[in-house]
């Protein structure tokens, strides 16, 4: 049946190939579109925090921790991340190569809350056994010494 209907039809199935190909460009466009404007936000809120430290940019902070990564696309990065790594990392530098492929300078607010994305990221991997846990860092700052992760041998 379904070959009947790709010869029958052959300009309708090539419409609607070439519709699906026009609006994936556009779905890319306009993400390329979020993401720049994600940076200009970024660089107002500092340059008004250099005026005015304690200015109020509230909305500001609100927009980027309103906005939403597409679905499925923090646990592919994670887990990407982890395959190319060479050795296993910790969830603040899988933060910051989170922020930098999205283009954000983010002040370290901004890093504890994708941080605490990324976390619930990589302990939804844990128990899906797609990663595991490699034990601690042996240096660390203020915060403590952070968990170290690896992507699971055939867990992938």
């Amino acid at each position: 049946m379904e070959q009947e209907i790709k010869y029958d039809r052959p300009n309708t199935v090539s419409g609607l190939i070439a519709k699906h190909r026009e609006l994936t460009a556009l779905r890319e466009k306009y993400r390329a579109e979020i993401k720049k404007l994600t940076v200009d936000i970024d660089h107002l809120d500092a340059a008004i925090r250099l005026f005015d430290p304690n200015a109020d940019t509230y909305a500001i902070k609100e927009y980027v921790t309103k906005h939403r990564a597409e679905k499925g696309s923090v646990k592919r990065f994670v887990l990407n991340t982890l395959r190319e790594a060479k050795e296993p990392m910790t969830s603040r530098q899988i933060t910051e190569l989170w922020a930098a492929d999205r283009g954000l300078s983010a002040d370290e607010a901004t890093l504890n809350t994708l941080r605490k994305r990324i976390g619930a990221c990589i302990k939804t991997c844990k128990e899906q056994g797609l990663i595991e846990d490699m034990g601690w860092t042996k240096n660390h700052d203020a915060n403590g010494p952070y968990k170290l992760w690896k992507v699971k041998k055939g867990g992938d």
